[in-house]
């Protein structure tokens, strides 16, 4: 047998080829086409659509808003089966997804293309594949067999959609937001009801409202003129376990109580231009089983009172005869996709997680905090810094993590505290300095880089004097940690916000606008991040829920301090306990939670309800800055550690992370499948002139081919060896190389 990497013939023919030849012949190949019938089982709800994206040009190429928009058949109401009938490249193979959207036609005014809203796709690592100069047999109707939406290669997996062209908005209720002034009303049920209210369109409705017993009920204030819609989208979620998952509105909304904290979810085209209308039932206090609520009122928030991306919005409630009878206060979350970055739908990894990556080691700024109570416990490099990160490295951590916020001019930069201290002389005392703090938001990037600034923890003594080192200077920027470090290490990427304390101050005070913060951030990391493996989290329950729907590409853990006496506790309800972590995490689809230790060494159980719910766990704090106890959390199924001084404390015999292992035992594999293939090359063992194959690939049956093509004119010339991998460009033009034998993430 020949192999590879000795075949002089095979070799010299690879090498001859120029590129541009090749290119040409792929171009030329591209063009020849083969009719293909999509056929697909799947339940939608109304208003739905489902569409195949895939890569070539009839499927869009993964462009959200080009894709091939299926037909519902007529059926008897059993089935729901969607098909449609596009053409192909035939001398290629062709990957493809499934993916349910809401189309929006344009109206002409703001709305002026077509809008595809990706409610759910297939995240499968491996997409669908057709494989090439395979043909698709003509069938009577309903014949051929259907696939089944999320489901193939004997795996499933269905996850929600991000944001593209649309805006979400957020209501949350909980606490003592809703209060009723009207004696009557005080001791009965309340149920609350969000509808969107299109101010351009004659006050009308604009989602699906039944001309029925509601339209007295909850409408008498409003002119029901417009047909039936399902856009803009509302949807409600409650966090506990049996109702945190993101579902349509029942007729009459959804009781609230002081333990409750519900997420209303309004998805709107235009935003200015939407006010939201809330409708208030009450139910009597001898009601019969049949008997519906009543309206007692109405609130309107208008676009006007959410101007910021997040806030407090405050508003009367109104009766049916239009007197106050209470106030409502809402906080609000306004969320709009990335501006300067689109993701398409080659691929996802935001739920991706390989069931050997168990027992990871993370460092904790690096190779650990270098300012704190107990010196002994600091690490003697300063924390965040290029050379803490490449030490932790070295030492074989699988991921570090780090704090990012940004400077003045908008420049993602690694820094932990809110706030560093500068020194200023005093007027007559020359040898008197006084230490003045500023925060970091404050000060532009250059300020930051060259002024003599002090850490909170040294402003009354200097621990490190080696600043003059390029790498161990503070504040390096988040592109230069990108560009710098092996990207065989992960990035577990803190998001530095302002949260608001229980006693009701702010760890910061005047922020940066919300969504300016995070795309600045996210563009940095989708245009630089490049290969390597990158988790984003953060303490603020309202930033992982906006990186999770800014963007398609990578995960995003909730960072929860639990029940702790160590810090102040915060105001936000999701980040007081466990439980509630887990429901927040599982509603808004993310990969998982990072808990405090102190929460996982008192009560070892939640860490099987972390589990349960399907979700991945690390933990960090101060309680896992010991070896026994780092032991004892990887014994109990903890996917990752994080921890300080990783260059002492980590176990590792070889000190690599899990990601470089795994990329040279590919390597391996790789050398081996194509030594074996070489025995059966197509270059060393050519087809027949005219001959097509149809080798049953990856679950997809043989097909017969249509016997009017003239298979001699279709190809010209016996293809090389196939690539292992796919090439795919984003939107800025750097390529990435997806391996699709692969269900795993690389």
């Amino acid at each position: 047998m020949m192999r590879w990497w000795n075949n002089e013939a095979y070799m010299k023919k690879k090498v001859e080829i120029p590129v541009v030849e090749k290119a040409e012949k792929i171009s030329e190949d591209d063009k020849i086409t083969r009719n293909w019938t999509f056929r697909v089982r799947a339940d939608l709800f109304p208003g739905e659509t489902l569409c195949v994206t895939g890569n070539c040009e009839s499927l869009g190429e993964w462009k959200h808003d080009r894709m091939f928009v299926l037909t519902k058949e007529k059926d008897d109401g059993r089935e729901n089966i969607w098909s449609g009938t596009t053409k192909i490249p035939l001398n290629q193979d062709v990957y493809y997804r499934y993916v349910v959207c809401i189309i929006v036609e344009p109206d002409g005014h703001k709305l002026t293309h077509r809008q595809f809203i990706e409610r759910r796709w297939e995240t499968n690592r491996k997409p669908r594949v057709i494989p090439k100069r395979v043909l698709c047999v003509p069938k009577a109707d309903n014949e051929q067999e259907a696939d089944v939406m999320g489901f193939y290669n004997n795996k499933e997996r269905v996850d929600r959609g991000w944001l593209t062209t649309e805006t979400a908005i957020q209501l949350k209720l909980f606490n003592e937001h809703l209060q009723i002034w009207k004696s009557k009303l005080q001791c009965r049920p309340i149920s609350v009801k969000v509808t969107p209210v299109n101010l351009t369109r004659n006050n009308s409705i604009s989602q699906e409202v039944s001309q029925s017993a509601d339209d007295c009920f909850s409408l008498e204030t409003m002119d029901l003129t417009d047909k039936v819609e399902y856009w803009p989208l509302t949807e409600i979620a409650v966090l506990n376990q049996s109702e945190r998952h993101f579902k349509f509105q029942e007729q009459f909304g959804r009781k609230f109580t002081k333990q409750d904290f519900i997420i209303f979810q309004i998805l709107v085209s235009a935003r200015e231009n939407v006010a939201l209308l809330i409708d208030f039932y009450s139910y009597p206090s001898n009601q019969r089983e049949d008997e519906p609520p009543y309206h007692v009122g109405f609130s309107y928030i208008l676009p006007s009172a959410m101007k910021n991306s997040e806030g407090q919005a405050v508003v009367p409630i109104t009766s049916v005869r239009h007197r106050p009878i209470g106030e409502l206060t809402v906080e609000y979350l306004v969320i709009k996709p990335t501006p300067n970055y689109t993701c398409d739908l080659s691929y996802s990894l935001h739920r991706q997680w390989k069931e050997s990556w168990r027992g990871l080691d993370v460092g904790h700024r690096g190779v650990g905090t270098s300012f704190g109570g107990d010196i002994k416990q600091c690490a003697e490099v300063r924390e965040n810094t290029i050379a803490s990160l490449k030490s932790a490295a070295s030492h074989g951590a699988d991921f570090v993590e780090f704090d990012v916020q940004l400077s003045r001019d908008l420049v993602p930069v690694l820094y932990h505290d809110f706030y560093v201290a500068i020194a200023m002389m005093r007027k007559k005392q020359v040898s008197t300095q006084e230490m003045i703090q500023l925060p970091v938001k404050d000060l532009s990037l250059e300020q930051l880089q060259r002024l003599k600034l002090y850490h909170l923890g040294e402003m009354s003594k200097v621990r490190f004097t080696d600043e003059d080192l390029e790498e161990h200077q503070p504040f390096p920027t988040l592109k230069q940690a990108l560009e710098i470090l092996d990207p065989s290490v992960g990035f577990n990427i803190e998001i530095k916000w302002t949260m608001q304390l229980k006693d009701g101050t702010y760890e910061l005070y005047h922020p940066f606008d919300l969504n300016l913060y995070l795309d600045t951030v996210l563009e940095v990391v989708l245009q630089h991040a490049g290969s390597r493996s990158i988790i984003f989290s953060c303490f603020h329950p309202d930033i992982c829920t906006m990186i999770r729907l800014k963007q398609n590409r990578y995960p995003v853990m909730f960072l929860t301090q639990g029940m702790t006496d160590k810090y102040p506790p915060y105001h936000d309800p999701r980040c007081q306990s466990v439980p509630m972590a887990v429901d927040f995490a599982v509603c808004m689809d993310i990969l998982g939670i990072n808990v405090h230790t102190e929460d996982l060494l008192r009560d070892s159980s939640q860490v099987s309800l972390v589990k349960r719910a399907g979700l991945v766990l690390f933990c960090w704090g101060d309680d896992t800055n010991d070896t026994k106890t780092i032991k004892h959390l990887k014994e109990l199924g903890i996917h990752a550690v994080i921890y300080d001084k990783i260059d002492q404390k980590i176990g590792k015999e070889v000190k690599e992370s899990i990601f470089s292992l795994e990329a040279r035992e590919s390597e391996r594999m790789l050398i081996r499948a194509a030594a074996d293939r070489a025995s059966t090359d197509e270059y060393l063992h050519p087809q027949p002139s005219g001959e097509i194959s149809v080798t049953e690939q990856d679950g997809v049956p043989p097909k017969r081919v249509f016997p009017e093509i003239e298979m001699n004119d279709c190809i010209k010339e016996t293809p090389l060896p196939s690539d292992m991998s796919l090439w795919v460009t984003d939107a800025f033009g750097h390529d990435s190389s997806y391996d699709f034998t692969s269900d795993e993430t690389s």
